[in-house]
């Protein structure tokens, strides 16, 4: 076959004499793309953080985290194709793994990336049919959400607590919020800032969305936000809707709509 050609979302140009036959993907949801695009046997070694489909964990190779990789297990595994991402994976890590083999570097901020991307790992692996079919399927979804007509609910997004971290209207989870139904507060900020709660009083958001990760917040948080903010709806999430790029979003706006219905049933309550 002639020889693969692509540039990466980082403007690394990927040269490949074959369709890859090993895969290391260092991204929970690069790992699950994976497996929706029907690449199961090709996944060769994933992170602990990869948690989708669960039973990856038991048949594939553990290369250690996403920031914190075991280059010698990667090694031992002779991939033909390395999956990391510029949110995700350090700069540092991904130049050594060049010397194992091809790295393609994912940077997602919109849905227009992640079509961009998926439609590469179709051209990469031969599967266009089945990428263009999942960008067809996350147009549709996000089309077909129910509540574009409303009018957006400022909000906060928190990933971590102590110090408490947010984030700013340059990230993907900021655009997706935006799909969700949400304005966010602290959208003139760049990546994730701290923030000190009693700043974030002051700006009295209808909602505050505590993500169950990278920080598990528990109901615990969600009380003692509570106190501080009791005009606030505070709401444990799931984070992949918000986080997850891939496949997931053709599922996130399901997600985005249920949300809806708890916020509004919650803010008619604080009205009442």
């Amino acid at each position: 076959m002639d020889e693969i050609r692509i540039t990466d979302q980082f403007g690394n140009l990927i040269l490949l004499d074959k369709v890859p036959e090993k895969i290391v993907s260092l991204v929970p949801s690069i790992t699950y793309l994976l497996y929706v695009m029907e690449l199961e046997n090709e996944v060769a070694g994933i992170t602990r953080f990869c948690k989708l489909p669960p039973h990856f964990k038991k048949q594939k190779v553990i290369v250690g985290g996403t920031k914190d990789v075991k280059f010698d297990r990667i090694v031992g595994l002779e991939p033909d194709i390395i999956l990391a991402n510029k949110e995700e994976n350090t700069k540092d890590m991904v130049s050594r793994l060049q010397d194992i083999a091809p790295v393609y570097v994912s940077d997602i901020s919109n849905l227009q990336d992640n079509t961009k991307f998926i439609s590469d790992l179709g051209i990469i692996f031969n599967r266009r049919k089945a990428a263009q079919q999942l960008i067809n399927d996350i147009s549709m979804a996000k089309k077909n959400r129910p509540y574009t007509d409303e009018p957006l609910k400022r909000a906060v997004y928190f990933i971590w607590k102590e110090p408490w971290m947010t984030v700013g209207g340059d990230t993907f989870i900021n655009y997706m919020m935006q799909l969700a139904g949400f304005e966010n507060v602290f959208a003139n900020k760049k990546r994730y800032p701290q923030i000190d709660l009693k700043d974030l009083q002051q700006l009295k958001p209808e909602v505050i969305l505590l993500s169950s990760e990278p920080y598990p917040f528990k109901e615990k948080e969600r009380s003692l936000l509570q106190e501080f903010f009791p005009g606030s709806c505070i709401m444990l999430v799931q984070g992949e809707p918000f986080t997850w790029f891939g496949a997931y979003p053709v599922q996130a706006f399901t997600y985005f709509n249920s949300l809806q219905k708890e916020i509004d049933i919650c803010i008619q309550k604080k009205k009442n």
